[in-house]
């Protein structure tokens, strides 16, 4: 039979998401930080700056323990979400899926405060700075993880967890 049916034919690859991507589909909400995803240019970039801005908002309403849970729980839905989002872009670690830079700058904050904005500002720098360089960790955990399934999804959050982790050591250098 020479027909084929609709379902047979994989969608197209989603280079850039648009509005109608994102609100397709929960997944891609989330994935896409909210749409902060969505930026033409540098949208990891893009993504942290949200990431920074939501965190300014929420700070005072939080507690530590509210801090936990809310990066425990938004990484837990963050894998799901990424998972499902590379799956539809087919794109097993699109620059466009910001919510690995999102919970990695959130615990990133959380874990320098209280600082001021320069301390801030100089934590946006490094994670930008060793999420951007992809050296040591980040390039292992990019390596060892790029895939798609459940497997890809850890590895778009696991490499941006591991530039959290540098910028934490570094700054923890600096202070001490």
């Amino acid at each position: 039979m020479t027909e084929t049916l609709a379902a047979d034919v994989p969608p197209p690859v989603v280079h850039r998401p648009d509005l109608k991507f994102l609100l397709a589909h929960p997944a891609h909400f989330i994935a896409l930080g909210a749409g902060s995803g969505l930026s033409r240019a540098a949208p990891g970039t893009v993504g942290t700056l949200w990431a920074w801005a939501a965190f300014v908002l929420l700070q005072p309403f939080m507690t530590d323990l509210g801090w936990a849970a809310l990066i425990g729980i938004a990484t837990l839905a963050g894998w799901w979400a990424c998972t499902v989002t590379a799956r539809h872009m087919r794109i097993a670690d699109s620059g466009h899926i910001v919510w690995d830079e999102v919970v990695a700058f959130w615990l990133v904050l959380w874990l320098v405060m209280p600082t001021g904005f320069w301390g801030q500002l100089a934590a946006f720098a490094l994670f930008r700075l060793f999420d951007a360089v992809k050296v040591g960790p980040m390039a292992w955990a990019d390596r060892t993880f790029k895939g798609f399934g459940p497997r890809g999804g850890f590895g778009i959050l696991l490499d941006d967890f591991a530039a959290a982790l540098c910028t934490l050591l570094v700054i923890a250098l600096w202070k001490y």
